[in-house]
């Protein structure tokens, strides 16, 4: 909210703002602050709606690809159950945006293991859909060499369809570039989005809490894995798209290494393969009495017991914005990862993601950088700046006619002199 409400007022992330979400994340949050500024509920129905166009594309891509014996309406059902996980998993975000795009690139790898004609056009979408998925978040690149992989692999690519997909895989990439050298800010995207990779982590959750929660999903993919590769027959269609899952899930669970914000809403990428397994399971049980009371309990079961053990577990989490009881006037800028002033006030400043903006102000500069940062809090000068850490005192002493203009009126807090 607090980036498309900064962006809306005429700023560009990485030349104004520092933050880790992707550029065409940034975009969509500014539309979004255009239409329904800070209304939660409006993300919440966006992150529903998108999360039903996932649900009913990834059923019709299993029905329409013979991914199973029969048809069925079951992996939308088990798919709907698996996004009640976590209540942040059925908000808007920047990773369900970018696994939108993921998702119709794993439906044209689908289309990959059936059609048996020249299909340039079904590997240009690979690349594109890929490609996007990365501007909206940045830890789906590392599904660029999943793309590379399987498509050599198992789609058994030629050298110019491979060529073809990582053009189309570049072409978003590189249209979100000219943007930013026509804004004359190429220089500060291409210094902070790799930085995005090395900043300090928040974690919000732990391990143990997706694991306590999950063992039972994972327990029934893993049968469904089992039952459907050993004990069951399938075509070489069917295999291929089965090794497709497979590979998708082990780099979903990759993707946990270089994620910076570790919480639930980042687990949406092992959705569609975990449904696709499970699905497997009920299809092929052959006790239906053990195949009822493993439905209710993924069904009724999951979404009951994570609305209870997230109710119990993190009512004091720092992942929630705590109400803050001091307001500020007029805009402000905090240099900490407490981000509840901003309730009750508008962002000032350029450094939204507090970690990342660390990574970036302690970087050695040349004169010339010096300069641009300069320039950049000179743009966008908040009238509050809380300290808590000593950030900002240090900032100034490197910029005399920026201290000048400062006065630190408590501990932590600095005012814009009028």
């Amino acid at each position: 909210m607090l980036l498309g409400e900064r962006l809306g007022q005429g700023y560009y992330l990485y030349q104004d703002i520092i933050d880790d979400n992707g550029p065409l994340s940034a975009g969509f949050f500014t539309f979004m602050d255009l239409l329904f500024g800070r209304s939660q509920f409006a993300y919440e129905i966006v992150g529903r709606v998108l999360i039903s166009f996932q649900i009913l594309y990834w059923n019709s891509m299993l029905i329409k690809f013979k991914a199973f014996d029969v048809n069925t309406y079951l992996p939308a059902i088990i798919m709907a159950a698996l996004f009640h996980f976590s209540f942040d998993l059925l908000s808007l975000s920047p990773a369900l945006l970018g696994s939108c795009f993921l998702m119709l690139a794993l439906g044209q790898l689908f289309s990959q293991t059936v059609l048996q004609k020249d299909t340039s056009e079904s590997t240009l979408l690979i690349g594109i859909y890929a490609g996007m998925a990365t501007g909206f978040h940045p830890n789906y690149i590392l599904f660029l060499p999943y793309m590379i992989f399987t498509g050599i692999a198992i789609s058994s690519f030629s050298f110019r369809q491979l060529l073809l997909s990582l053009v189309g895989y570049a072409l978003p990439l590189l249209l979100i570039s000219v943007f930013y050298f026509w804004k004359d800010g190429l220089e500060e995207a291409i210094q902070i989005w790799p930085l995005t990779f090395l900043s300090e982590k928040y974690e919000y959750q732990s391990l143990l809490n997706w694991l306590i929660l999950g063992i039972y999903p994972l327990l029934l993919a893993v049968v469904g894995y089992f039952i459907a590769t050993v004990l069951r027959g399938s075509t070489i269609n069917q295999q291929k798209q089965r090794q497709l899952v497979i590979i998708w899930l082990l780099f979903s669970a990759a993707e946990f290494f270089i994620i910076k914000k570790q919480a639930a809403y980042q687990l949406v990428i092992l959705i569609p393969g975990l449904t696709y397994l499970i699905t497997q399971f009920f299809l092929n049980i052959r006790k239906e009495f053990i195949a009822k009371i493993a439905f209710y309990l993924l069904i009724l079961g999951l979404p009951a017991s994570s609305f209870w053990y997230w109710q119990q577990t993190i009512p004091d989490s720092e992942y929630f914005v705590a109400k803050s009881d001091a307001e500020y006037s007029g805009d402000i800028l905090v240099m900490g990862d407490n981000l509840s002033p901003y309730l009750t006030s508008m962002l000032g400043g350029p450094f939204l993601n507090y970690r990342l903006s660390q990574l970036y102000l302690n970087q050695d500069r040349d004169l010339r950088a010096k300069a641009r940062l300069f320039q950049m809090l000179q743009k966008q000068l908040p009238s509050t700046v809380l300290d808590p850490n000593g950030d900002f005192e240090k900032l100034l002493k490197q910029f005399p006619a920026l201290e000048v203009q400062y006065k630190k009126t408590s501990s932590g807090v600095f005012t814009l002199k009028k």
